[in-house]
C-alpha cells in the first residue's frame, strides 16, 4: 500500500504561479509512475501530467503543456507540479496518483492508477 499526501494549492490571481507537492509513504520500495489529474466543477476528472518512475519521461495534456511542469525527487518520495501562468479555467480540485511501474503505463487513463492523493483545491481569480 502507498499513501499519497498532497500539499500546496490555494487562491491566486490569474497569471500567478503555484506548486503542488505529492509525498508518498508506505510501500515506497516499489517503483511507481505518477501523475496529476484535476476535476473542475461539473466536469470529469482530466489528465494533466505524468512522470515515469525514474523521472526520465514526462507527459502533458495539451491544456497545460508549456505552463505546467511535472517533476519528482525519488530521494524524497515526492512529485511536484509547478503551475505557471495560471488561468481562471485552471480552477479545480487537483489530485496526484501513483501507478505500479511493473505494468504498462497508460498515463492518461485515471483507472491505470492504483493510489490517489486526497485532492487539493486550486482557485484562480480573474
Amino acid at each position: 500500500q502507498v499513501q499519497l499526501a498532497q500539499s500546496g494549492g490555494g487562491l491566486v490571481q490569474a497569471g500567478a504561479s503555484l506548486r503542488l507537492s505529492c509525498a508518498a509513504s508506505g510501500r515506497t520500495d516499489t517503483a511507481y509512475h505518477m501523475g496529476w489529474f484535476r476535476q473542475r466543477p461539473t466536469k470529469k476528472r482530466e489528465f494533466l501530467a505524468a512522470v515515469t518512475w525514474n523521472g526520465e519521461s514526462a507527459y502533458y495534456s495539451d491544456s497545460v503543456k508549456g505552463r505546467f511542469t511535472v517533476s519528482r525527487e525519488n530521494t524524497k518520495n515526492t512529485m511536484y507540479l509547478q503551475m505557471d501562468s495560471l488561468r481562471p479555467e485552471d480552477t479545480a480540485v487537483y489530485y496526484c496518483a501513483a501507478a505500479d511501474a511493473q505494468y504498462r503505463f497508460y498515463y492518461f487513463k485515471d483507472d491505470n492508477y492504483e493510489y490517489w492523493g486526497q485532492g487539493t483545491q486550486v482557485t484562480v481569480s480573474s
